[in-house]
């Protein structure tokens, strides 16, 4: 079946049971994606895409209907949107053939890892200087550079382009900066997964109103970011105050950085337990591997780095520095290609939200 058959199909199942869930609203208190819902009667196939990216499949919605199968109807809206999500991040993000590569198999991102772990042992080997401090002493600032900075800004060029395709299809308008701030409120204490109603959701089991997936995703986004504001004082002691590494316990990067992975660890592999107990049929069980392979890849990246802090002075250094930095690699490459590009769609979908509601 070609893309454009496959979106069209996906999209009108949705189509089907958002109307119906239109007609019944007995969850109109539920979270973001109902009260969008109710704001319309008809709906376009941007308007589904855009309901698609709001959901966060907290299942809720599924365990309250009366709608769903044996039902005629057979309703299955997480299962409906997640289907139309995930084919507007294959289908939008550039360039698609990769998209489409790596979301449903989760051996391609391990053969990716495979690949970064072989480059950087290569760099440490063949790149490595004849002087340097710490890190630097394996592999020379300049040539991390020259590796890392294209890997992490292409991979970023080609979410942007799938964002601002993703912007058009929905029909956003200008952008405004109080929406974005409207848009990092929501974001900033994930509301979308305690129910809408701050009972939590249900994603584990039916009849279990839970927390903990918000939590453990609070846990990694915010360790993400820690980690990326340490990256990011490292570089800014680096070229504006000349500080170079190696950094001490008590510097800003490792404040920042230390607690950061030691939340990605905690985060990831609390999402990853979650993810083997919920019912895949909720959700699109054709890329359950590829969604596990990442998240199994984010907990590796951090916690390979922990490590790698923690043999700082012992003869594992360049082995361990190979790893991470390779993990890293395959990470950077892949995050347009992954379950990565998830937040940067979900929070584009708030804003546009914040848009629609306040006009």
């Amino acid at each position: 079946m070609s893309i454009e058959l496959r979106t069209a199909d996906l999209i009108q199942e949705a189509r089907r049971q958002v109307e119906i869930c239109n007609a019944c609203r007995y969850c109109e208190g539920f979270c973001t994606v109902f009260p969008s819902i109710n704001r319309q009667k008809a709906f376009a196939d941007g308007d589904i895409t855009h309901l698609a990216n709001l959901c966060h499949n907290c299942r809720g919605c599924y365990y309250s209907c009366q709608y769903t199968e044996p039902h005629e109807f057979a309703l299955n809206l997480p299962a409906a949107l997640y289907e139309v999500r995930q084919d507007s991040w294959e289908r939008l993000v550039w360039p698609q053939p990769l998209a489409q590569a790596f979301h449903e198999h989760g051996v391609r991102i391990a053969a990716a890892l495979v690949v970064g772990f072989a480059a950087l042992f290569w760099a440490v080997s063949a790149l490595r200087p004849e002087e340097g401090d710490g890190f630097y002493a394996y592999l020379a600032h300049n040539a991390m550079v020259a590796i890392f900075a294209p890997a992490f800004l292409l991979p970023l060029l080609s979410v942007a382009i799938g964002i601002r395709a993703y912007w058009r299809e929905v029909g956003a308008g200008p952008f405004r900066l109080k929406d974005l701030f409207g848009a990092a409120r929501q974001a900033s204490y994930m509301r979308n997964l305690n129910g809408g109603q701050g009972q939590g959701c249900n994603f584990e089991q039916e009849d279990r109103y839970s927390d903990r997936r918000r939590w453990f995703h609070q846990a990694t986004m915010y360790g993400f970011l820690l980690a990326f504001a340490s990256t990011s004082s490292a570089t800014i002691m680096h070229y504006v105050f000349n500080m170079h590494a190696p950094y001490g316990l008590f510097s800003i990067p490792k404040l920042l950085g230390v607690p950061g992975g030691i939340l990605l660890v905690i985060g990831t592999l609390g999402l990853a337990h979650l993810k083997a107990k919920a019912d895949p049929t909720l959700g699109a069980p054709r890329v359950w591997g590829g969604e596990m392979a990442f998240i199994l890849l984010l907990c590796f990246v951090s916690a390979s780095g922990l490590a790698l802090y923690a043999a700082t002075g012992t003869g594992l250094v360049p082995g361990l520095l190979a790893i991470h930095l390779g993990a890293v690699l395959a990470f950077f490459l892949l995050l347009p290609f992954t379950k990565m590009v998830h937040g940067f769609f979900r929070f584009t979908a708030l804003v546009v939200e914040e848009q629609k509601r306040h006009p």
